[in-house]
């Protein structure tokens, strides 16, 4: 984080925390071993986490709470955990975990690294969790509740009608047996609950004797079978947090009303705790924060959705370059870099709003700009025969590798008397301001001569299939000895040393700021022209590119080495176009 932007409130409410000594300091038993671990004792205590429920691949939705929470850590010399919540085993997977650990170490969060406090498991803690609730039962705090799902629903009243539940009043001891012969596999799915007594009169929704344990009989991708009853997020939620010593446990603001539940929970967990109780000492109680979401234009960020159309074959899958998912925007060429100084640029508030999907393409070519090597790719290949060229003659020419970087340095190029053009810097009968080739123009070709249209060549059914062409030998490098000056330069590559090039033109998936909103549906708004595979020619530099290169392709954007490339053939995504084409169109 720059210290030279002013604090978000969140910051400001970490800043004052630490100020007051809210939550103590690091001390000899938790502050950690190592060089990192001494450099914390007797700071202020910030200890955070990201804990996402391994039922999905991350999304650019997550990037921002993962570089909120790493870097409050990371800023105040604390510790940052990874926990999965795994309170679902239908919908968990092994493969959404690995996909999870690897995104979020990619995008620089390290769990084990100078901040790390570690990786976790809801799982780990759901023998606590049990006897905790088995606490609230003998306190009189919970109930077995025989209602089904649907009489639930029907029984949860509205703002002016309580709840009911004819369960509310069972006795402390029948509560008790009927949890043991829960977790004892007795019941059947759905049989019966544990709910929270809180309020059935609540106006807050989730404070009406919530189900704090429901019967799952299904195994769990960390626990096997041990268990057959699984806690619901909102009890497993803040006594994880609790458990973990979290200080600041920060959410997005759809859990702003489940805060006083939480409260609620640990507060009865507290209550008639303390030296000498027979519940023992008191739990923590870590304070949360809510802040708006990342919520991109032009994007869905529903994990039933994003599944949706994996499954459906909408997308390749989930990581697909068109997906929002941090794998996908990897395979797309994005960089850590560029999507770290996003969610700092884009700020955290408590406003919900939308972020143009624009800042998001900005930002990676503001950093790719910087670090990409040049190379030349036509797209569309347009031949080019250079009619006074020399027979055989083969002239290496120096091109710069990055503009903005002198270090780079420069590599060789092959210009020869048989060239490809884009088909696009090419019209027979060009409009006025048309500066490229034409019958009778003159154009610099980069790093190399200047070249004049004298003639083209057409297949059967008149379609330009060959330009013929002069050079100017005087020109080489692309100057004119007299002084001349053309109006365009365009790139080029030699037709007998170039690369071939399977090019993914990969562009928004949706077509619709706000997916669905006009009908009703989000696939409405798919995007028919967000994939667009070509044959391109590349320089023969290309030939040596690995998997995960980026590269701008001069005047046609950046790209990325797929995984799909395979020995002679090259496979790139385009990451992202060098201009916001969607902002000329918008212009009309």
């Amino acid at each position: 984080m720059s210290d030279e932007r002013p604090l978000n409130f969140i910051e400001q409410i970490v800043e004052a925390d630490n100020a007051s000594g809210k939550w103590g300091v690091w001390e000899q038993g938790d502050a950690g071993e190592g060089e990192a671990g001494r450099a914390r004792l007797g700071r202020p205590r910030v200890h955070t986490r990201f804990p996402p429920e391994p039922n999905g691949y991350l999304h650019i939705g997550h990037a921002k709470a993962i570089c909120l929470n790493f870097g409050l850590a990371a800023r105040h010399g604390g510790k940052f955990n990874l926990r999965f919540d795994d309170t679902n085993p239908s919908k968990e997977e092994q493969e959404y975990v690995d996909a999870i650990k690897e995104d979020v170490r990619w995008l620089g969060a390290d769990w084990e690294g100078p901040h790390g406090g570690g990786m976790f498991w809801a799982s780990d803690y759901f023998e606590r969790m049990y006897q905790f609730a088995e606490e609230l039962v003998q306190k009189g705090l919970a109930y077995v509740c025989e209602l089904p799902a649907e009489e639930v629903a029907k029984r949860r009243g509205s703002p002016g009608v309580p709840a009911t539940s004819p369960f509310r009043d069972r006795p402390i001891e029948e509560s008790l047996r009927l949890l043991r012969e829960m977790r004892a596999g007795k019941h059947a799915n759905g049989a019966m609950t544990l709910r929270a007594k809180i309020d059935l009169a609540s106006p807050n929704f989730n404070l009406r004797d919530p189900v704090m344990y429901r019967i799952v009989h299904e195994p769990h991708h960390n626990t096997g079978d041990a268990w057959c009853i699984y806690p619901m997020y909102d009890w497993a939620h803040g006594i994880e947090d609790s458990i973990e010593g979290i200080t600041h446990s920060i959410c997005t603001l759809e859990f702003e009303n489940h805060r006083p539940l939480y409260d609620w929970f640990l507060d009865a967990i507290n209550r008639d705790r303390g030296p000498g109780s027979r519940w023992g000492p008191r739990v923590r109680h870590p304070q949360q924060i809510e802040f708006s979401k990342f919520r991109p234009t032009y994007t869905v960020l529903s994990k039933r959705n994003l599944l949706k159309m994996v499954q459906d074959g909408v997308v390749r899958g989930w990581d697909d370059p068109r997906m929002p998912t941090l794998r996908g925007m990897r395979r797309r060429g994005y960089t850590p870099e560029a999507i770290r100084t996003l969610c700092e640029e884009i700020g955290v508030t408590k406003v919900e709003g939308f972020i143009e999907i624009a800042k998001i393409e900005n930002a990676i070519r503001d950093h790719l700009n910087r670090v990409s090597p040049r190379r030349m790719a036509v797209l569309r290949p347009l031949k080019v025969t250079i009619t006074n060229w020399p027979e055989g003659k083969v002239d290496w020419v120096e091109a710069v590798n990055n503009p903005e970087d002198a270090s780079a340095g420069t590599r060789k190029v092959p210009f020869a008397g048989t060239l490809y053009v884009e088909r696009d810097d090419f019209m027979e009968n060009p409009p006025k301001k048309f500066f490229r080739l034409s019958p009778g123009a003159e154009v610099r070709l980069r790093y190399a001569y200047f070249i004049r249209c004298e003639g083209v060549k057409k297949d059967a059914n008149g379609e330009v299939v060959e330009l013929l062409c002069t050079h100017d030998p005087a020109t080489r490098g692309g100057d004119a000895p007299d002084g001349r000056k053309v109006k365009a330069t365009l790139h080029w590559v030699s037709a007998a040393h170039a690369v071939p090039i399977e090019a993914r033109l990969f562009d928004r998936l949706f077509n619709a700021e706000e997916p669905g909103k006009r009908t009703g549906h989000y696939m409405d708004d798919l995007n028919p022209s967000s994939l667009e595979v070509v044959r391109a020619q590349g320089e023969p530099s290309l030939a040596d590119a690995a998997v995960g290169d980026r590269f701008q392709f001069e005047r046609m954007g950046y790209f990325c080495v797929d995984r799909d490339t395979r020995p002679g053939a090259l496979v790139v995504n385009r990451t992202v176009t060098l201009k916001d084409s969607w902002a000329k169109a918008a212009q009309g």
